[in-house]
């Protein structure tokens, strides 16, 4: 049984650990733990899902809550995937703003097809510096 979390304190090394077996690790900076707990610290909702002990899935926003969320991370074992656990981190994040609040993320390359079946709407005015 998969357990949602937002207060449930996540180790840089743990999410490094998720975000190497969710593929997300090819985009994220994962040689460093430092950068790591950044992330986690000044990201201000975070959700997780865990399977007994092992962390399974996150959700990583940063948010003012009423007008926008940037859904900054969404990461899901490769083996956990196809159960709905990615929806439920969204929708978990989704209960925690204001009603009317939109969610914009960046997906990543293999992920690009995953959000228009969860409602989300393609934008392709999005722009980004390179790290």
């Amino acid at each position: 049984m998969i357990i949602y979390s937002e207060h449930a304190s996540i180790s840089p090394e743990q999410a490094i650990d998720l975000y190497t077996r969710s593929t997300l690790g090819e985009r994220r900076p994962i040689d460093s733990v430092e950068t790591f707990a950044a992330m986690l610290a000044n990201a201000n909702l975070t959700i997780s899902a865990w399977d007994g002990e092992k962390l399974v899935g996150i959700s990583r926003s940063l948010t003012d809550f009423a007008y926008v969320a940037y859904l900054a991370d969404l990461a899901v074992d490769e083996d956990y995937q196809r159960q709905g656990i990615g929806k439920q981190l969204i929708e978990k994040t989704k209960e925690r703003l204001r009603p009317g609040c939109m969610i914009v993320l960046l997906a990543a390359p293999k992920a690009n097809t995953y959000y228009e079946h969860l409602g989300f709407e393609h934008n392709p005015r999005a722009w980004a510096t390179k790290r």
